[in-house]
């Protein structure tokens, strides 16, 4: 096996068992902006050892939500389940040493030796009775007896496990199958690993990854940085089964990458002048792995959404359209493809860059324009329209004037404030009916403007088709 090299080498081991959580995207952030800025190399390993759990797919997915985030690597992807003879030639070798021992008790064993213990763990029962490796029989690490194992952790300071805290744990199934235990540390080593950079959810296996680490090289350990768990807005752990935590999903939703890479560098970390939004550049140049908070890291949504927001406001026109057309496209909007007309779009694409935090916002302020058929929604229309006794009167009053008037938004919004006064009401009060006629909803992109794109025809037919609904006054 080799020895750690002396250029920083970090991995970023995720396993296939499901989407790709935000708090393993942090992890893998955390990583690359490490060894980017020291000249590192970043090798991506899949720790596929839990072979009923993982699934290609979910490899698939992994790698395309980091290509997404821009986070590339040195070398790999390495697959654990394409590595199994290592890790057999490393037990094999704790075995010969009496480091590893054979072991055949089960649970129901241990559970009748000591019946009603509140704390379960193993008792060491076949330690010493030299049994013969084999079918049906794990392979438990011996343990040492007294002293304590440090953790060295660049986030935590130092960390004390006392050894005889630490039950003989099992490093190779009863079925053959080595653990993730013995695994990762095998990978370490042969991989040159120098600093291992993962979730704090690790930092209680790590005294047992290092005892295995001393009895299989006469090398260093790794430095070990264990990140802050990511928290809801209950400061309850994230979890996929109550929070939304699949990068998989904020991609969907029309997040960009480069917004949400740096929230995630935030989620326990800021530079020292303050600063929030910082480029890909900026953060490789600032990143200080020693200045990561240990503190829970909140992950506010509402706060990604503004970052969103931020970096959507700040694209050119050209690439707001490019990134947002995916989303005008079936299956995701809310149209045939053939009604869609790029050109109406980005008349009006500098009012919707103003008004939306994601991409997946975008189709709802446009469907207007390319919805077949048209059709208001229906609680809007029951409330601003046939619920408002002068909205036939505004709407009667605006299809005249809108017949031979200038087709300009200046032009429409005069007409309509005349009416307005006419009426006896505000401007905004005015324009609600009209609104919800012509563009569906209460609420989207300013009325006169959209008006404009919409075109006179298309504009008196709905609002006809409204009075229509009305029935006569």
């Amino acid at each position: 096996m080799n020895a750690v090299t002396a250029a920083p080498r970090v991995r970023f081991a995720p396993s296939p068992t499901g989407y790709f959580h935000v708090g393993g995207a942090r992890t893998a952030l955390y990583n690359w902006l490490f060894v980017r800025r020291l000249g590192g190399s970043f090798v991506l390993r899949i720790e596929d050892t839990d072979r009923e759990r993982s699934d290609e797919s979910w490899t698939s997915g992994i790698l395309s939500a980091l290509e997404w985030l821009g986070i590339d690597w040195d070398e790999g992807p390495y697959r654990q389940s394409e590595r199994r003879e290592l890790y057999e030639q490393a037990a094999e070798r704790l075995v010969r040493s009496g480091r590893l021992y054979a072991c055949d008790c089960s649970r129901a064993d241990l559970e009748s030796r000591h019946p009603g213990n509140p704390t379960p763990g193993y008792d060491g029962h076949c330690r010493d009775r030299a049994l013969t490796p084999g079918p049906g029989r794990a392979l438990r690490f011996r343990t040492p007896d007294a002293g304590t194992t440090v953790v060295h952790d660049l986030v935590r300071g130092d960390v004390e496990f006392a050894n005889a805290a630490i039950e003989d744990f099992v490093v190779v199934k009863s079925n053959g199958d080595p653990l993730f235990v013995l695994a990762v540390v095998v990978d370490d080593l042969d991989m040159g690993i120098s600093h291992v950079i993962r979730a704090e959810e690790h930092l209680p296996t790590t005294p047992k990854a290092i005892l295995l680490w001393n009895a299989l090289a006469d090398v260093p350990t790794p430095t070990f940085a264990h990140l802050p768990v990511l928290v809801n807005d209950k400061r309850q752990k994230l979890s996929k089964r109550r929070d939304r935590v699949a990068v998989e999903d904020y991609r969907a939703l029309g997040y960009l990458p480069e917004a949400m890479r740096n929230y995630l560098a935030l989620l326990g970390w800021s530079p020292a002048d303050g600063r929030e939004v910082l480029s890909l550049d900026e953060l490789v140049e600032e990143f200080r792995l020693e200045q990561v908070n240990h503190s829970p890291a909140f992950f506010d949504e509402k706060r990604l959404q503004h970052f969103n927001g931020l970096y959507l406001r700040a694209l050119p026109l050209s690439e707001l359209r490019e990134r947002a057309a995916p989303f005008l496209a079936s299956p995701v909007a809310p149209w045939p493809d053939d009604a869609f007309d790029q050109a109406a779009f980005d008349a009006l694409a500098p009012l919707v860059q103003e008004r939306v935090a994601t991409l997946g916002e975008v189709p709802a302020l446009v469907e207007f324009l390319f919805a077949t058929p048209f059709e208001p929604d229906d609680e809007a229309f029951a409330k601003l329209v046939a619920g408002d006794a002068l909205a036939p009167v505004v709407l009667g009053q605006a299809r005249d004037a809108f017949r031979s008037c200038e087709w300009v938004a200046a032009n429409l919004k005069e007409l309509l404030a005349g009416i307005a006064v006419a009426v006896d009401r505000k401007l905004a009060k005015a324009q609600a009916p009209v609104r919800v006629a012509t563009m569906g909803r209460a609420a989207g992109l300013p009325l006169f403007e959209s008006l404009v794109v919409l075109g006179r025809d298309r504009t008196l037919e709905r609002i006809e088709a409204a009075l229509a609904r009305l029935g006569p006054g």
